[in-house]
């Protein structure tokens, strides 16, 4: 501080007064202070505000950290999850499979132990059958045999004991023949024929044996030609079967089940023709409906842009010609409305667009125009407010009519620089006043 001495003299007599308080230098120490104290307070607050960042960011960072590894963890068990789903369903499939695999060899052992069963029942039935028939032959032979040696046996002539030998044994040779055929694939017909021709004369020779010899009767000769031809006819349908089963020939039942089916086929063809039928015709059917409708439907809008909007039509129509199309399409229609109206939009002409602006420019000025009147915001806030009656009742509705206590430290300080200036004011204000 500087004291500046003002001498003074009374009744001849110097004097010197005290020294003063220079204000200005003062306030500029206190600015200079201030100013101090401020950047002090500015780097505190900033190394407040980075420290305080630092730790927002460690936050955000953290919670950035948190959030990839909750993601992470979330991708791993969708990841396991699907792993899982892939593992269950492969495992599924395989299961699946195993169990079409298993059946399908079930239903195969059980086909082939089937046609096994079918096998042993055909050669069990065919044994059977092949053995009844020579069985039955035997018998014939056995019965034939004794009838016919009784008419051959003569004294003068006994070779004619070998006749029955012949007469039998011709048929039977004749039936090793026609095996013989049915084996080798060879024509059988002609044996059977033999087989035939030979048990006719046999079974002819018993019965005229047993009709004109009284030693023989009409009975024996008639089971002996019975016998003749029993025993080849069994033979020969024997034969017939085996041959008919080598060479593939289809049997009555089988003929009769493969017709069956033919026409089932057939039924079921002639079916999905009439289906396919109906349905082509109802399909044309709808087709010329919606044509039909078409048709009608452009009719209809070629009428009605030709009437509202001639000068276009004559336009799209020549445009239409042009290039070749049966109607006015509606992209020729919309092309040829920009060409005419010069507007993208079809329907709007250029008095309509006008009009739409002027409209939305009126309602943005009406829109955006202050107020005037007693609503006017201005006046309200400019007006001059009466004071509120302290006895009156509180008319705020959100806390009950209780104002809010304010306590001190509510409000924020003013800053130091400013109080600082303000005295600073104040006293040069005070010197002024002083000097005066």
């Amino acid at each position: 501080m500087t004291a500046v001495s003002v001498e003074k003299k009374v009744n001849g007599t110097s004097l010197t007064s005290e020294p003063r308080i220079d204000h200005r230098a003062l306030a500029e120490a206190e600015a200079i202070r201030t100013k101090a104290a401020a950047e002090a307070d500015a780097k505190r607050i900033k190394a407040q505000g980075e420290g305080e960042a630092e730790k927002i960011k460690a936050v955000e960072e953290a919670e950035r950290q948190r959030i990839a590894n909750e993601r992470a963890r979330m991708r791993l068990e969708k990841e396991q999850a699907d792993h899982k789903a892939a593992l269950a369903k492969k495992a599924a499939e395989t299961a699946k499979s195993n169990a079409e695999e298993a059946k399908a060899k079930k239903a195969e052992v059980e086909e082939s132990e089937r046609e096994a069963r079918q096998m042993a029942e055909q050669e069990r039935s065919e044994r059977t059958w092949k053995w009844g028939a020579r069985g039955i032959y035997a018998v014939g032979l056995i019965i034939a045999a004794p009838v016919q040696f009784l008419d051959f046996w003569d004294k003068k002539r006994p070779f004619l004991v070998a006749a029955p030998a012949l007469l039998e044994g011709l048929a039977l040779v004749l039936a090793c023949g026609a095996a013989w055929a049915v084996a080798h694939r060879r024509d059988v017909m002609p044996y059977r024929v033999g087989i035939m021709l030979g048990a006719a004369i046999a079974a002819t020779i018993n019965m005229r044996g047993g009709m004109t010899n009284p030693a023989i009767g009409f009975n024996a000769g008639l089971i002996g030609a019975i016998a003749s031809l029993g025993g080849p006819i069994v033979l020969m349908a024997y034969e017939h079967g085996i041959a008919q089963k080598a060479d593939g020939i289809p049997s009555w039942r089988e003929k009769r089940a493969a017709e069956k089916k033919a026409e089932a086929e057939a039924e079921a063809r002639e079916s999905a023709r009439a289906a396919k039928a109906e349905a082509d015709a109802k399909a044309a059917a709808e087709k010329a409906a919606r044509e039909k409708a078409a048709e009608e439907e452009q009719a209809r809008k070629d009428a009605d842009r030709q009437a509202k909007h001639p000068d276009v039509w004559e336009v799209a129509d020549a445009v239409r010609s042009a290039r070749g199309s049966r109607y006015v399409t509606d992209q020729i229609w919309a092309e040829c409305w920009y060409l005419v109206t010069g507007c993208k939009t079809v329907g709007i002409r250029p008095e309509i667009e006008a009009q739409s602006r002027a409209a939305q420019a009126h309602m943005r000025t009406v829109t955006d125009a202050p107020v005037l009147g007693p609503q006017s915001l201005i006046k309200s806030q400019m007006s001059s407010r009466q004071k509120k009656d302290p006895n009156a009742p509180d008319g705020r509705r959100n806390n009950g009519g209780t104002p809010p206590v304010r306590r001190p430290g509510d409000t924020r300080p003013y800053s130091t620089l400013a109080r600082t200036q303000a005295s600073i004011a104040k006293a040069a204000q005070n010197k002024d006043g002083g000097e005066s």
